[in-house]
């Protein structure tokens, strides 16, 4: 099989750093050669609190990956997210430049051009994503490309997805830290739905809920296309935090728990099973029923689901998503999970893994991996879009950041 090139995707998150790597078939397949994890403790909420201790470790996680993948990392896509994230709707109007009125790849430049300035942030805000939709000539909506065709007026309908330029600068800066430079920025759930979203489910319509460990992220899809986004603050981090302090228990054993013996609902715990508790401090370690453990799961699940559930109302797609749910991230591995998810939120669910992947694929098809496989997917398919990206201005950004950490390498 022969390959046209490699691609890293770099999943900084508030307990882990993931880095993926994936070599490229001439087909654009992805073949999974290498792939590492490491716990985090510089992020908070998607937002850098520690450079150093991020930078370490993203130089961890990428030298494990590069051990096993038997190449070097030089650049990779890199997941955002944090509550400073936004999305919204823009739309563009141009009239067709030809006399002959075909319509040009110099038109749709610039009708993509014009709705990016009409929904250009304010200054301390950075463009991540512009994302065409859907095209109108002429009054004729659902247009995918209109390229060729003959119109006097085009229009485009854009999702525009913006971020606070110095958090996002910050998150760079950790990762050339690290020796990593930035291909690209990619909203994490963008990027998990690379992963485990099929086509036709994006076509009619999903809403995917990625529950990390400092964010929750939502995103959802219509007609092929991102149409609503939102971080959420709260996540598997909270959960592990309510066990430690209602259970009396370290963080890390109380993230031991929550791995190997959570569970969403006492309802999905079997009667009489029990679970080894360790105290603070070094007492004797006490024997629990394992539905305590769920009793104090449950009641973060239902905030977090609830305040999905607001984010979906508010998107005005709570009756448009006839694919429902797909959940993923490491917490989505907990018993019982997709089962409360439906209850929830309404809607039929499912675990959400990687999929269309080769290679190390036991190592890596897991909810934990989603966002990492999934910027080494986007980083495969999305060459064309970084061109079209270019073009119509959005990685200026990405310049000048990169120009900035220099120079504040440079001095420092």
């Amino acid at each position: 099989m022969a390959r046209r090139g490699s691609v890293v995707g770099l999943d900084i998150g508030s307990t882990k750093v993931c880095a993926v790597v994936g070599e490229v078939d001439e087909d654009g397949d992805v073949h999974i050669t290498g792939a590492g994890s490491v716990p985090s403790t510089g992020m908070r909420r998607g937002v850098v609190v520690d450079l150093a201790s991020t930078a370490r470790a993203i130089e961890e996680a990428t030298d494990r990956a590069e051990r096993m993948a038997g190449t070097s990392i030089t650049t990779a896509f890199v997941a955002v997210s944090g509550e400073h994230i936004t999305s919204s709707d823009s739309r563009g109007v141009v009239a067709v430049a030809r006399g002959d009125h075909e319509i040009a790849e110099a038109d749709v430049t610039r009708v993509v051009d014009a709705a990016r300035m009409a929904a250009l942030p304010a200054s301390d805000r950075e463009i991540i994503h512009m994302l065409p939709r859907d095209f109108i000539v002429d009054g004729q909506d659902g247009v995918k490309r209109p390229v060729g065709m003959y119109g006097t007026r085009l229009e485009v309908e854009a999702h525009i997805v913006t971020g606070a330029a110095t958090a996002l600068a910050n998150v760079a800066k950790c990762a050339q830290l690290a020796g990593v430079e930035v291909a690209e920025m990619v909203l994490e759930p963008l990027a998990s739905a690379e992963a485990v979203l099929t086509p036709s489910e994006r076509d009619i319509g999903v809403i995917l809920v990625d529950v990390g460990g400092g964010t929750t992220s939502i995103g959802i899809f219509a007609n092929g296309g991102l149409c609503h986004a939102a971080i959420l603050p709260v996540a598997g981090a909270h959960i592990t935090s309510d066990i430690a302090v209602g259970m009396r228990t370290p963080m890390a054993e109380a993230e031991k728990l929550k791995v190997r013996w959570g569970a969403a609902s006492p309802m999905a715990v079997s009667e009489g099973e029990m679970i080894e508790v360790f105290n603070v401090g070094g007492r004797e370690p006490r024997v629990l029923p394992r539905r305590i453990l769920a009793e104090f799961i449950e009641p973060r699940l239902d905030e977090i689901f609830s305040l999905v559930q607001v984010q979906i109302r508010r998107s005005g797609y709570m009756h448009r998503a006839p694919a429902g749910v797909v959940v993923t991230g490491g917490t989505a591995l907990l018993d019982g999970l997709i089962e409360h998810a439906e209850v929830r939120l309404g809607l039929p669910a499912r675990l959400g893994a990687p999929d269309q992947i080769t290679g190390l694929v036991e190592t890596v098809r897991s909810p934990a991996f989603s966002t990492g496989v999934g910027l080494a997917l986007f980083g495969a398919r999305g060459r064309m879009r970084a061109g079209a990206a270019h073009r119509n201005g959005t990685s200026s950004f990405w310049d000048r950041t990169r120009a900035w950490i220099r120079d504040l390498l440079q001095g420092g």
